[in-house]
């Protein structure tokens, strides 16, 4: 089961700004590509901080200082790696109250950026796409339950799980998995188990013998 990572989701960009570029100029920037933020990197690539639409207006208001890029900017930055799984990045803007974070390589060097609005692309997977990696992944390579005795549903998301497991222990991993397949926003559990049903039918009462009627002499 693979989850998509940073790279996968992330913008890649050659979208930047120097410490010394002026207001106009990234609000410029920001308007032309329908951005709401853009990283200021040194001379080597190297991000140093973020100028967001919030950062413009403030300096707009306030009306003091100088208006260049390192003036404006939130440092220092917080960055994430390609390799993150979207789990890690999104704990990681939680964490520090950011909607965006600057993708670096192994040496430092912006390579692109990943927001919010990147992440919900997890959460548009076709339900088709969702239901296949379940059932492929999940049921078959990692539990080695055979498909045809589970019913996989997923609709907009919504993981409906019906049919038999072997043990009922094994319900929570089964619905763990699911719920740690990308695009899966709720996983509801309808299953039934087998050794649930044996227990019942060995604890169902045996009918008492009944005595034998000879006739008499």
């Amino acid at each position: 089961m693979r989850h998509r990572s940073v790279a996968d989701l992330m913008t890649p960009t050659a979208i930047a700004v120097q410490p010394g570029t002026p207001f106009k100029e990234i609000a410029r920037l920001l308007d032309e590509y329908g951005i709401t933020a853009v990283p200021v990197v040194d001379a080597e690539n190297r991000p140093v901080g973020v100028v967001s639409e919030a950062d413009l207006l403030r300096r707009h208001t306030a009306k003091d200082g100088p208006s260049t890029a390192e003036a404006m900017m939130s440092s220092p930055v917080v960055t994430a790696r390609p390799s993150w799984t979207a789990v890690e990045a999104a704990r990681h803007m939680e964490r520090h109250r950011v909607k965006r974070l600057p993708v670096v390589d192994a040496d430092g060097r912006l390579i692109g950026v990943l927001s919010r609005t990147d992440l919900l692309q997890l959460f548009l997977r076709r339900d088709r796409a969702i239901q296949e990696e379940i059932v492929e992944d999940v049921v078959t390579r990692i539990l080695r339950l055979s498909p045809a005795s589970l019913h996989v549903d997923v609709s907009e998301g919504r993981v409906t799980l019906t049919g038999s497991l072997p043990r009922e222990s094994l319900a929570p991993i089964f619905v763990r998995l699911c719920e740690d397949v990308d695009g899966v926003v709720e996983v509801v559990d309808r299953l039934a188990y087998e050794d649930a049903e044996r227990t019942a039918a060995d604890a169902r009462p045996v009918p008492e013998a009944q005595p034998a009627h000879g006739g008499q002499g």
